[in-house]
């Protein structure tokens, strides 16, 4: 049996693996990747990448290349309720709601001054692809699909891995320091004995990815459409549709639409049923559609407790599984994957005492705890809709159709019962226009040195996103000069490489204690002044409105772009300052 030592085995090509190895190898750290399947994901399943993913990929330069083929904002930027697309009846193709989603709409202006990025969408049956090419030119012998981790174990040298190569049916053992699971929670977690706690079993999600022409029905600013109608009775059972592209807008040539079943309901596994009633629920008996792909999955929200066994770090899936409402799945995957190749990297090289590795635990599991409780509260929220309609479970199809009627109708009921179910249905702006729960959260204890200040209020409903350059929370972005070119605050980090010292017109006394620093720590920072006459000038004077620093204070900068420290005014000793701050930063 063949051996190979590397300083990282990844498990699972998926996004969450796919990014890891990406942002390895921007950090120059070998790895070994293996997939069990001979490709990438077959499912559409995730799609809407949101403004801080699309920061992550942007610092690796990769979001130009999703952005090149995602879906463009006009395509985007609402969702709707409908009782159908089609049919003739008196309550058939009728529109109940709208809502500004995803920063499109009204929504434009705040999400566009918070960061770099736009949102966007793109199904993961090919943002996967997207991102192994992206992997494979970075580190193109490092990536093995049709690869199965059989076993392993860990000492305290490393974990040794035996691997199939499914194609060779031979295996060999890869001997690693540290391995990433991100396997979806199939293997490597049950192995350890971790537990995932959280309600599970809930109902058999079903969902259909196929090809049909809508564009006869469907609307160029709708990425999701919703069906609510009587023979459904209710949002989960009528269904959700959302566009696939690869042509965005009213001609998207494939949709993928998510029903419910209970998981004790035998039709749930009829697939010759599921064509006829997807064309019922669209009330488009004729409709010409190829079906790729039925796939069932049960609703869950269960989260690891714990991310980190020793050598071994739990990443997305395997440490979080969530319905898709407000599309954290994949986002909070790829951004487990930001915090933790970072700190691999410095321990790896050196630079950092092995406790930094014990941060990503305590900063990861916190934000994937939120992000369970989040999705399982929208995906049930819209129940309360269907409440607020006026549907009550059980109800015969006729009382269900006269719920209709009266919404629809002329009168001052209609009108009441419209104004009561739009209230309602704003309430659902917890999913589709979370801002703040996508860009705001914030790290309280990790790699970081909390200064005793409070952390700024936040919206309760996930909205209104507070900048601020905080220890452990995300670097505010705005849009600053540099030799008369526009950069983000964000690009001062480059590629997810190097430490940065922000400072403001009196902070020159930090330049010294920065290369000293650099020296002992064996790391790069760079000081940037921003302001003052320097290179770099706040031409809008944007960033002097969030530094939150004095004239002589500094901000440190962590890899990933959260704050790791800062001094809101001049200090006695910048080099110790310093120097303490990144002794506590890297657990040296």
């Amino acid at each position: 049996m063949s051996e190979i030592n590397v300083p990282v085995l990844v498990i699972g090509g998926g996004g969450c693996g796919l990014t890891t190895s990406i942002l390895l190898s921007e950090h120059g750290i070998e790895h070994h990747l293996v997939e069990r399947h001979a490709d990438t994901s077959h499912l559409p399943k995730a799609h809407y990448l949101n403004q801080r993913t699309m920061e992550v990929l942007r610092q690796v330069d990769v979001a130009d290349s999703v952005y090149a083929v995602g879906t463009p904002p006009q395509n985007m930027g609402k969702t709707r309720w409908v009782t159908s697309l089609g049919g003739d009846g008196e309550l058939d193709g009728r529109t109940l709601f709208t809502l500004d989603s995803f920063g499109g709409g009204r929504l434009d202006s705040e999400y566009a001054v918070d960061s770099p990025c736009p949102s966007t969408n793109y199904p993961q049956i090919r943002l996967e692809p997207l991102l192994r090419e992206h992997a494979e030119k970075r580190a193109p012998n490092s990536l093995h699909f049709g690869h199965e981790l059989v076993s392993f174990e860990q000492d305290d040298d490393g974990v040794h891995a035996v691997i199939l190569d499914r194609n060779a049916q031979q295996t060999y053992t890869v001997h690693a320091q540290y391995m990433v699971a991100a396997d979806g929670g199939k293997t490597v977690g049950p192995e350890l004995g971790v537990e995932m706690q959280g309600p599970t079993g809930i109902l058999d999600m079903v969902s259909t990815h196929f090809t049909a022409d809508l564009s006869e029905w469907w609307e160029d600013d709708v990425l999701i459409t919703w069906l609510l109608n009587p023979e459904g009775a209710g949002s989960w059972n009528s269904g959700a549709m959302a566009a696939m592209g690869p042509t965005w807008g009213r001609h998207s040539e494939e949709f993928v639409l998510h029903f419910t079943f209970r998981p004790d309901d035998p039709a749930r596994f009829d697939e010759d049923a599921i064509v006829p009633r997807i064309r019922d629920l669209l009330k488009l008996p004729d409709l010409d559609m190829t079906v790729h792909k039925v796939s069932h999955w049960i609703l869950e929200g269960v989260l690891a407790e714990k991310y980190q066994v020793g050598r071994v770090f739990l990443a997305g899936d395997a440490a979080h599984r969530h319905p898709p409402t407000t599309g954290l799945g994949l986002n909070t995957a790829i951004q487990d994957a930001h915090n933790l190749a970072w700190k691999l990297a410095a321990v790896l090289k050196g630079v950092a005492g092995p406790a930094l590795l014990d941060t990503y635990e305590s900063e990861r599991r916190l934000v994937g705890m939120r992000n369970v409780d989040w999705a399982m509260f929208t995906f049930l929220n819209h129940m309360v809709i269907d409440a607020g309609l006026g549907l009550v479970p059980g109800q015969p199809l006729e009382a269900q159709i006269q719920v209709f009627r009266d919404f629809f109708s002329d009168t001052p009921m209609g009108e009441t019962r419209r104004a009561r179910a739009m209230e309602v249905v704003n309430t659902q702006r917890t999913e589709f226009q979370a801002h703040d729960l996508e860009i705001g959260f914030a790290y309280h204890e990790g790699a970081l040195v909390p200064d005793g200040t409070d952390a700024p209020p936040r919206d309760p409903m996930g909205r209104i996103y507070q900048p601020t350059t905080r220890p452990g929370h995300r670097l505010p972005h705005t849009w600053i000069e540099h030799n008369s070119r526009r950069l983000s605050t964000h690009d001062l980090t480059e590629n997810n490489a190097c430490f940065v010292v922000i400072v403001a017109e009196e902070g020159d006394r930090w330049a010294e204690p920065a290369a000293l620093a650099s020296e002992k720590f064996g790391i790069r920072i760079k000081v940037v002044k921003i302001g003052g006459g320097s290179d770099y000038q706040d031409p809008q004077g944007e960033w002097s409105t969030l530094r939150e620093i004095q004239d002589a204070g500094a901000i440190l900068v962590r890899p990933d772009n959260h704050v790791a420290w800062r001094s809101t005014e001049a200090v006695t000793d910048p080099s110790l300052t310093l120097v303490q701050a990144l002794d506590t930063v890297l657990c040296r």
